[in-house]
């Protein structure tokens, strides 16, 4: 490795940074103004050569292939314009780095994205319980905010999100930060007070949304951020409060226990989880089984170069008779457009810095190293977290498609690359 050290940001660098994070949920455009001047003030240069770290090789070897593959495409043009929510990233994950090297740095940057969510759980809120309605131009149109009376479906909280998925996928995210702000030591009482409402707020709008998706998340971000120091007397407590919810959606309970279970849980929670309200009304093509079974069917077609980015929007219908934008899975979506060897490489990239991140120590608390482990603070608990909630909702659903999810996404992997470096930023390149 390259025996010089990773070089610092400098501030004005680093305030951008911040401030393109704090945007973000608010507009993807001011945002994206803010993160790119600050990736130009590092010259678009990582904390280690690029051809140097290995955790770009896969990255690079797929934008190969994803270019290879737009030539024979099926969706045509659709396949070039694809490339954009791919390529770009691939160079921004190396980028972003410069900025989260540190725990400090991170923490900072988890700062901002609880921060910046405010005006998500305000224009929510507002859209369900007083009336509002956009679209509001703010800073003479520059922000544009398109804020859906009651909601994005009806009665769903989306703010300044699109669909209620999104949204929810947002809150899920941002929520093991600020968990993780609840709970660090050093807040005083009026700090503590005020994190605690942006949490209640943040876990308020998560479950409004109704996404099933993100109330997941909101379960499975807990015992991550605490941390496995914690888990003898919390695994046991989650297990507790979630069998009610098993007895009540679970097929071939007795009735007796059912109905037991269903008066102890919100009805609003179980028949959405059992998903009685579409029962009688969801065509088997509508749903996401069908959708994974017709992505299978076309992966098995072209496995190497897939059909292009896009192309799952235009077969879908041909072989269904139902449209359909995406196929509400990220490694299927991937095979499906740019094949089979693209979403091996970019999804293996992304499992293994989870999993080697999560194997050298993350879950023990103390901020020290030891070796080649590390023993992270109660922020680098939560950015894992947040990483995982992430890929885990991908699993079904593709707020990917958000681009300021997808922004997001790609500074999270940064910042788990960083957390690696951090620990042993010469000598361990894994």
């Amino acid at each position: 490795m390259d025996n010089a050290q990773p070089s610092l940001p400098d501030s004005l660098g680093w305030n951008c940074f911040q401030l393109g994070l704090f945007f973000l949920p608010s507009s993807a455009f001011v945002a994206a103004l803010f993160l790119l001047f600050a990736l130009c003030r590092t010259r678009f240069r990582g904390p280690l050569p690029y051809l140097r770290d290995p955790w770009n090789y896969p990255l690079l070897v797929a934008g190969c292939l994803m270019l290879v593959g737009c030539f024979f495409s099926y969706s045509g043009w659709l396949a070039w314009v694809g490339l954009a929510n791919w390529l770009p990233f691939f160079w921004f994950f190396w980028s972003f780095q410069t900025y989260l090297l540190t725990a400090e740095e991170r923490k900072r940057a988890a700062f901002c994205f609880v921060s910046g969510t405010i005006p998500v759980l305000i224009t929510g809120f507002g859209q369900l319980w007083l009336g509002w309605e956009g679209p509001w131009h703010l800073f003479n149109g520059l922000i544009v905010w398109f804020v859906d009376l009651g909601g994005q479906p009806e009665g769903r909280l989306s703010g300044l999100f699109d669909y209620a998925n999104v949204a929810g996928s947002w809150l899920a995210i941002v929520w093991p930060f600020a968990l993780a702000s609840l709970l660090q030591p050093s807040l005083n009482r009026f700090s503590r007070s005020f994190v605690l409402l942006i949490s209640i707020g943040i876990v308020a709008a998560l479950i409004l949304t109704d996404s099933r998706n993100a109330w997941a998340g909101l379960i499975l971000a807990i015992p991550f951020v605490l941390g496995a120091a914690q888990w003898n007397w919390l695994i046991p407590l989650m297990t507790l409060f979630l069998i009610p919810v098993g007895l009540a959606v679970l097929p071939n309970i007795a009735v007796e226990i059912q109905q037991w279970a269903r008066g102890v849980v919100p009805e609003s929670i179980w028949s959405r989880l059992n998903d009685m309200r579409f029962a009688d009304v969801r065509p088997l093509e509508a749903t996401r089984l069908n959708q994974w079974q017709v992505a299978i069917q076309l992966i098995a077609e072209r496995p190497l170069i897939g059909w292009g980015a896009a192309a799952f929007s235009l077969l879908y219908p041909l072989r269904t008779g139902l449209w359909h934008g995406h196929a509400h899975n990220l490694p299927l979506e991937l095979a499906v457009s740019h094949g089979f060897i693209v979403a091996l490489l970019i999804v293996g990239t992304v499992v293994g810095l989870l999993f080697i991140t999560l194997a050298n120590g993350l879950l023990h608390g103390g901020g020290s190293k030891t070796g080649n482990y590390f023993f992270s603070t109660i922020f680098d608990r939560a950015w894992w977290a947040a990483s995982f909630t992430l890929l885990f909702l991908h699993g079904s659903d593709m707020p990917f498609f958000d681009s300021r999810l997808n922004i997001a996404g790609w500074i999270l992997l940064a910042g788990l690359r960083c957390m690696r470096l951090s620990a042993d930023p010469i000598k361990v390149p894994f």
